[in-house]
């Protein structure tokens, strides 16, 4: 159990290191003339690419639990990709990043709130404490102090992105299906990058993309090589290590670890666009780590069932 353990926390880590590149390696290819959705369409679609073969292998002598698990990797392709990503670009179109992405974050109260009213998980004094220190944390890594006028529509556009992060937490760790966490990663991938690109084509959202180079640590590289290293971080390796965390340390534990995201999200950009970060958000990320720790003490052990049973109704 402590070697599960600490594999999760070690996979939910490098899960939020690669989802923390994401803004990074986004932002030049948006700069370049990229639409939102084609920038995140391409992401997710090399990522499912790359996660393809290892998936198939994952999957040897388990296809069966595709009969009962599509649901689950339908739902992850629709709220933790295509919802989760698409409506957290179309927020920054209307309100700053900062305030999207702490919108986008209040996903893990809904996380909490989930397991509360459907699993009877009451919330108990540490894991309140803990809430408390990585909301201020966040706010303060975000900076997002300040007088600001917030367009509605863009603050209903980060509360979709709260939901689709929340649906990521959770099917994630859905263990009852019995499919394997690259197989949920994969297919997920593969189902959002279909829906964004059917949306797009069809006119629901823009759609534009550029064969310009892009600037990326102050070097122009091609386009093609921002797009393979978004795919091969930001999708494969994040969404990959993500579900695998996720299974090993519950919907809970995993969402407040994702919290690290926003960290390395400050740590990328003032590597790769120059972006240093202020006083403020050490403060800031100290308080995270610390709503981290309160939260780890808080857990239950995670008792594994004997006998999982398949669940036929794919209910989240």
């Amino acid at each position: 159990m402590l070697r599960s353990t600490r594999t999760g926390l070690t996979l939910a880590l490098i899960s939020a290191a690669t989802f923390g590149t994401s803004g990074a390696l986004g932002k030049p290819l948006l700069d370049a003339g990229w639409s939102p959705a084609a920038a995140v369409a391409a992401r997710v679609s090399i990522g499912a690419l790359l996660l393809l073969l290892p998936a198939v292998y994952a999957l040897r002598g388990q296809w069966h639990t595709l009969r009962t698990g599509w649901r689950s990797i339908v739902l992850f392709g629709l709220l933790a990709v295509a919802v989760a990503q698409g409506a957290f670009f179309q927020a920054v179109q209307y309100i700053p990043v900062g305030v999207a992405m702490l919108l986008e974050y209040l996903g893990i109260i809904l996380v909490v709130g989930w397991l509360w009213l459907r699993h009877g998980e009451r919330l108990r004094p540490l894991t309140l404490l803990g809430a408390a220190l990585a909301a201020a944390g966040l706010v303060f890594v975000l900076n997002v102090f300040g007088a600001l006028q917030l367009d509605l529509v863009g603050v209903l556009w980060g509360l979709l992105a709260a939901t689709g992060l929340a649906g990521y937490f959770v099917i994630s760790a859905d263990e009852t299906t019995g499919v394997p966490p690259l197989a949920i990663g994969t297919g997920g991938l593969a189902v959002g990058a279909v829906m964004l690109a059917s949306a797009g084509t069809l006119g629901l959202i823009p759609w534009e993309w550029s064969t310009t180079d892009v600037a990326l640590a102050g070097v122009a590289v091609p386009y093609w090589v921002d797009v393979l290293a978004l795919g091969l971080f930001a999708a494969a390796l994040a969404y990959g290590a993500g579900v695998a965390a996720t299974r090993r340390l519950g919907s809970k534990l995993g969402s407040f670890i994702g919290l690290t995201e926003v960290l390395f999200s400050i740590l990328f950009a003032w590597l790769l666009l120059g972006q240093l970060p202020a006083p403020i958000q050490a403060l800031g990320g100290l308080l995270i780590l610390a709503g981290v720790v309160a939260v780890k003490l808080d857990e239950r052990p995670r008792l594994p069932a004997a006998h999982p049973e398949p669940l036929h109704d794919a209910t989240v």
